[in-house]
């Protein structure tokens, strides 16, 4: 759990894993230089139960999320990883339900994530039944154009996943994404996915994720840079086919990023023509724009 200045949230959210039905873990609590009361809150956990450990970031890592994620990863000891967010409550039986699909060839365990505002109900549900359908290598395109999320904290992973793929931590949003196509890229890769909420997501203005869309600069131009680096990454490796080059069209136009178009039409398979007309519809984009509206 990587942190930073939460102390009005922490507190719930590590009462949720304290909570979890499979007690033989590990939270690994990264603070990224709090200046509020976060220290405090966390130690009082720490004071009660030795399964949380609390660290400030060690300057071999860069400030931020990626950075104090990757410091989380090189410290943890055990076999199996998930990133728990400082502001967020998983279901009580997280890691209980996630451990009994792990099967030798399997390489990670995904499952639903719900969103919430406000206070949270506990009322959790406790339905035995749901859909397991098995992923391999052909995921990577849906999880890409996001039809099937990866969101950074309704997965599980084995350890091994993260050798040789670390967060980028020149990164500051959508670095998860980018990291797991990373993972998900490789081709011994695969795993299954449960349609089941195993974890609740807090939507509040100050996540990264509300400064996104709010257009924050910062988080702009760390998208465009992820965006970069995956279309790279797919290109390289055989994968940048025609539904995902469309999306990132359709994405370079909705965030207005001409860095992101101009680097789908140099990786995907346009001709010249192509590449004037879809230049062209990018600038004239914006008037149309005002005019519907």
């Amino acid at each position: 759990m990587a942190t930073y200045n939460r102390s009005k949230f922490i507190k719930e959210s590590l009462f949720a894993i304290q909570q979890q039905t499979f007690s033989n873990w590990e939270c690994l609590i990264i603070d990224d230089g709090s200046i509020d009361h976060t220290e405090s809150v966390v130690n009082d956990f720490i004071i009660k139960d030795n399964r949380f450990r609390y660290l400030k970031r060690s300057n071999r890592y860069k400030k931020g999320l990626p950075g104090s994620r990757n410091m989380g990863i090189d410290l943890s000891k055990g076999k199996y990883i998930i990133f728990f967010d400082d502001d967020d409550i998983p279901h009580p039986k997280n890691l209980e339900i996630c451990l009994a699909h792990f099967l030798p060839e399997i390489s990670y365990v995904r499952y639903l994530r719900s969103v919430f505002y406000g206070d949270f109900n506990y009322n959790f549900s406790e339905n035995k039944e749901y859909d397991v359908s098995v992923l391999n290598r052909s995921v990577i395109q849906d999880m890409v154009i996001q039809k099937i999320p990866f969101n950074s904290c309704q997965v599980m992973w084995r350890k091994k996943c993260f050798e040789g793929n670390k967060f980028n931590e020149s990164l500051m949003f959508a670095e998860e994404w980018e990291c797991y196509s990373r993972i998900l890229m490789q081709k011994e890769i695969s795993g299954v996915s449960l349609e089941k909420v195993l974890f609740y997501a807090r939507k509040h203005e100050n996540s990264n994720t509300g400064e996104y869309l709010s257009k924050n600069k910062l988080r702009l131009n760390s998208k465009e840079e992820a965006c970069r680096q995956v279309i790279s990454n797919l290109k390289q490796n055989g994968l940048f086919n025609k539904t995902v080059q469309k999306h990132f069209l359709q994405l370079a136009f909705r965030i207005g990023s001409f860095k992101v178009l101009s680097h789908t039409l140099q990786k995907g398979d346009y001709n010249y023509l192509e590449q004037i007309k879809y230049l062209t519809g990018f600038l004239i984009y914006p008037v149309l724009r005002k005019l519907k509206s």
